[in-house]
């Protein structure tokens, strides 16, 4: 069987790239160039697809559909957003033997809503963050005691503007981010720089805590296995993206809450439940879901819950057992996400005393639990990539 992966350059492509080829499948990988993290992983075959999804969406989906009917391809896995999206939407690009394991676009925008979502984190008992809907510019600050805060587009890839694609006039799109404010000068100027398609924004309190989160794959009405993990590590230190983490149980009452969530929604295939759990109460709090394989899937893998090679099985109409139990305590780290973190706690630490913590913190990684993201023995060339990259050495 056939695999294809798009968005080779992104650290959940190369997970599921190792995992589908340890699983036996011939697996081929896109990027927009020649060389990617998943397209130099043992075993996979490169394809270069030059279009970009978020400004010719109709464009990038003609080019993979033709590749994968050139290569008889039996199951499509976009890895990000803007690939996720021009893929459901211009689904009648692609082959109809080409199995893409996602919900349809309607649902999948509904989970990319996260005003919505935060309504049906209510809905099924999970606590949401103090959130102020800025539904465009003319609002009124809040008070000094509102900060330090988190700005949210209300979804992650939005309007842009006017392109022309394929001969006829669509909209462009283009992604947002999120970002910490400290103060309301930091709020005004970072919703001035905004998109006018980013509104409404969710301006939300900043919740303390460790990251926690609920992986699923649900499938024809069942979920067949869950996976939790803790963000030991992000960057930026504050709350960003995760760097080092470690797998856990479910809490019973996450696992019913995002269980409950993904039935609200109809969904198919694999999503995150991303919370924080309040240090206070205890209670996770919810902040958002991703319908798409995540940045920290190869702690999953590591752990025992090996999620592309379940969805690929499920895609492929075969019967799949539940996964019942995997293994706790496992810690998975991404290197150069580390050393970013590690950077900016030195840069930005208070005092000496929390300098030395972030530099003890990063040394003692490397015990039987510990696992590095990237760098494999016998898969050596995408950290190599990547370290080159780093250095400037490959663009």
């Amino acid at each position: 069987m056939r695999v294809l992966i798009t968005d080779g350059h992104e650290r959940a492509a190369l997970a599921t790239a190792r995992s589908l080829i340890a699983a036996g499948y011939e697996v081929h990988v896109t990027a927009a160039r020649g060389w990617s993290l998943g397209g130099v992983s043992r075993g996979v075959r490169p394809w270069v697809v030059r279009a970009d999804p978020l400004e010719q969406s109709g464009v990038y989906a003609a080019e993979v559909g033709r590749l994968a009917r050139d290569l008889d391809v039996s199951v499509l896995l976009p890895v990000t957003d803007p690939s996720v999206e021009a893929l459901l939407e211009h689904q009648h690009a692609l082959p109809h033997h080409a199995v893409l394991p996602f919900p349809d676009f309607a649902t999948y925008r509904r989970a990319s809503d996260k005003a919505e979502m935060l309504r049906l984190a209510c809905a099924v008992g999970l606590a949401v963050p103090e959130t102020l809907v800025l539904r465009d510019r003319t609002f009124e600050t809040p008070d000094a005691g509102f900060f330090p805060a988190v700005i949210k587009p209300h979804r992650s890839v939005v309007a842009a503007g006017a392109s022309r694609e394929m001969g006829r006039a669509e909209r462009a799109k283009q992604k947002t981010a999120v970002s910490q404010v400290a103060d309301r000068d930091a709020c005004r100027a970072a919703l001035a720089a905004l998109p006018d398609g980013a509104f409404p924004v969710l301006l939300q309190r900043r919740v303390q805590g460790p990251g926690e989160g609920l992986f699923l794959l649900r499938w024809n009405g069942r979920v067949l296995a869950a996976f939790g993990h803790r963000r030991l590590r992000e960057k930026p230190p504050a709350g960003g993206v995760s760097v080092y983490r470690e797998s856990i149980s479910v809490p019973p009452e996450l696992l019913a809450a995002g269980t409950h969530l993904l039935e609200l929604l109809e969904w198919q295939g694999v999503a995150m439940v991303e919370c924080k759990r309040d240090p206070d109460t205890g209670r996770h709090v919810f902040m958002e879901v991703n319908g798409r394989l995540w940045g920290s899937l190869q702690l999953a893998i590591d752990a025992g819950v090996d999620f592309p090679v379940l969805l690929t099985s499920c895609a492929l109409g075969e019967s799949v057992p539940a996964v019942t139990g995997y293994r706790e305590g496992i810690r998975s780290r991404w290197f150069w996400g580390d050393i970013d973190h590690l950077y900016l706690r030195l840069r930005d630490g208070r005092g000496w005393a929390g300098r030395l913590a972030a530099l003890r913190a990063f040394l003692r990684f490397g015990s039987r639990e510990d696992r590095e993201e990237i760098w494999r023995w016998r898969d050596p060339a995408p950290f190599i990539i990547e370290t080159l990259e780093r250095l400037g050495f490959a663009r």
